[in-house]
């Protein structure tokens, strides 16, 4: 007696699986950037001195962008003084000469911090997640 019958309906099971486990690692990496980026954006948010809140408001996000080499996706402030609260500045005076110094905020690597945590953390949350879906 043959089992062919049995053993197709078994591959055919398997691919259909398989397929639908492809589809839902294909979203994995979008997703979990996504809401790692948004933790940060938050964070950054929060973390920015307000003196009249121009710069608070202009944090943003870009979508995230698939390639062959991965996914991208930035946080960004376009408001002109941004970098140097986020990084510091010297203090000129008329003449052209430096009085000194104002340190820097590092709201920006605060945020990258958080997302790199968050961004591992949201991975491994995903991941047990496929596998639940997928009885792994």
């Amino acid at each position: 007696m043959s089992n062919y019958s049995d053993n197709k309906k078994a591959i055919e099971q398997f691919r259909k699986e398989l397929k639908s486990m492809l589809g839902d690692i294909s979203d994995i990496d979008v997703r979990c950037l996504n809401k790692a980026v948004n933790i940060g954006l938050g964070d950054v948010k929060r973390n920015t001195p307000v003196d009249t809140g121009f710069m608070r408001k202009r944090w943003h996000t870009t979508p995230a962008i698939k390639s062959k080499d991965g996914v991208t996706k930035s946080l960004a402030n376009p408001a002109d003084y941004a970098s140097y609260v986020n990084d510091g500045h010297r203090i000129v005076d008329k003449t052209g000469r430096t009085t000194g110094f104002v340190d820097g905020q590092f709201m920006l690597e605060g945020a990258i911090h958080k997302v790199d945590k968050s961004l591992k953390r949201e991975f491994e949350k995903e991941v047990e997640r496929v596998n639940r879906k997928h009885d792994k």
